[in-house]
This record gives structure tokens, C-alpha cells and sequence, in this order.
């Protein structure tokens, strides 16, 4: 037994040794210049976005979102960006779930994409709010059939006596969904991120990584470089 338990750490001490990160075979790393940066972060977001969809990145929309509960201990999962206008990146989630507990403690989060086709990163950071009730709603509307019924299984995060409760749950919710498809979901949120802070990650194969992040100040956005 004491000779397995070695083998376990060496086999993924291996494993992630051999590893590549950003192989030419599937990265590409653009040159960044931030002088040609905008203003305002969204226009510089939404065109790396772009680049990354049209550079085969799966699910680029998808992002981590971070989060810390009453305790101060922190969270992370990933989800899908909503949106995202001058003002906020906007998400959704139940206001009952582990993520939506914490926001009504800590109405601060942090959210990050990563994009390896691109070897590219976006942080942003700042306070939360939530959105109004029908825009939450409308959202869900919005989105597909499957959204709204795994919106109306409900009770994220709670504990799950088996799998076949959760079928029969989800199949009650993909009825509803599909015969009535402006049901409700009482307990759905839509959030809206005020940024605070963003930052653009540009990974360089020397190791030059630039990093240009954007603060929001009373006058409005300021840039400056951070060391990688």
C-alpha cells in the first residue's frame, strides 16, 4: 500500500512534466502592441472574443467566475458571459445557489476567460449587482429550451439523493419548458459586474508576456503594464 501511495504523485508529476503549454501545432501567439489599445476595455474585449471564435477556440464566451462566501473563503466555477455593455459583463445564476449565496455576502467577483488558441487571458474585477427581476427573466426567455428547463430543475447546489430524482425533476422541468416557455424561474438572477479593473493577458513565446490592464477612475478608464 505505502508503495502506491508513492506511485500516484510520481505518475502525475510525470504527466504534468510532459505537458506542453501553447504547442505551435494548436496556439498561435499574436504579436500585442498596447499602444493600438482603445480607451475603454469592451471594444479591446469584444474583438478578442472575435479572434478567438474565429480561431477555433471551443466555447470562448465560456469564463471562471470567482467568488468568496460570508466566511471569506473562496469559490471559483466556470459559466457562460450573458453580455456585456460599457457599464457591466453581465451573467446569470440562481439567487439560491453557492455562487448566488456569496454575491448576496460579497457582492464583489472576479471573472477570468482563457483562450489557448490565442494563448490570450481577460481578468475583470469589480462590485455586482443584480439585474431587475423581468430582465433576468427575459434572459432565460431568450435562451434556449434547455436553459429555461435547467433553470426550472432548480435547487443548484443543494444535495442530491440520486441520479434518478434528478431525471425525474429535469424531465418534469423539459415539459414545463417546452408546452409553457414563458414559465417563470423565480429563483433566477441575472448579475451585472461593474469593472473595476481589466486586464488583457497576451502570452509571448519568450516569455515577454504583456499585460495591459485598464482602471476605472472618477475620470474614467486609465491604462497602464504590469510585469508578467
Amino acid at each position: 500500500m505505502a508503495h502506491e501511495a508513492h506511485q500516484a504523485p510520481d505518475e502525475l508529476d510525470g504527466l504534468l512534466r510532459s505537458l506542453k503549454v501553447w504547442s505551435p501545432d494548436i496556439t498561435e501567439l499574436r504579436p500585442f502592441d498596447p499602444d493600438t489599445a482603445p480607451p475603454t476595455p469592451l471594444p479591446l474585449f469584444t474583438a478578442w472574443l472575435a479572434d478567438a471564435a474565429r480561431a477555433g477556440q471551443p466555447e470562448p464566451h465560456a469564463m471562471s467566475l470567482a467568488t468568496v462566501d460570508e466566511e471569506g473563503r473562496p469559490d471559483v466555477r466556470v459559466l457562460l458571459l450573458h453580455g456585456a455593455d460599457a457599464d457591466a459583463w453581465t451573467f446569470g445564476t440562481h439567487s439560491t445557489s453557492r455562487k448566488g449565496r456569496d454575491l448576496i455576502a460579497h457582492p464583489y467577483a472576479a471573472l477570468a476567460f482563457y483562450w489557448p488558441a490565442l494563448g490570450r487571458q481577460v481578468r475583470v474585477r469589480g462590485p455586482v449587482t443584480a439585474a431587475p427581476a423581468e430582465a433576468a427573466q427575459a434572459d432565460l426567455r431568450a435562451r434556449s429550451t434547455g436553459a429555461l428547463a435547467a433553470a426550472l430543475t432548480g435547487r443548484q447546489s443543494e444535495d442530491l439523493g440520486s441520479l434518478a430524482e434528478l431525471r425525474r425533476a429535469s424531465e418534469d422541468a423539459w415539459s414545463q419548458a417546452r408546452e409553457h416557455p414563458t414559465t417563470p424561474a423565480p429563483t433566477w438572477n441575472l448579475y451585472r459586474l461593474h469593472p473595476r479593473t481589466v486586464e488583457f493577458f497576451q502570452g509571448d513565446p519568450d516569455r515577454r508576456h504583456v499585460r495591459l490592464e485598464y482602471r476605472r477612475t472618477e475620470f474614467g478608464w486609465e491604462r497602464c503594464l504590469l510585469w508578467p
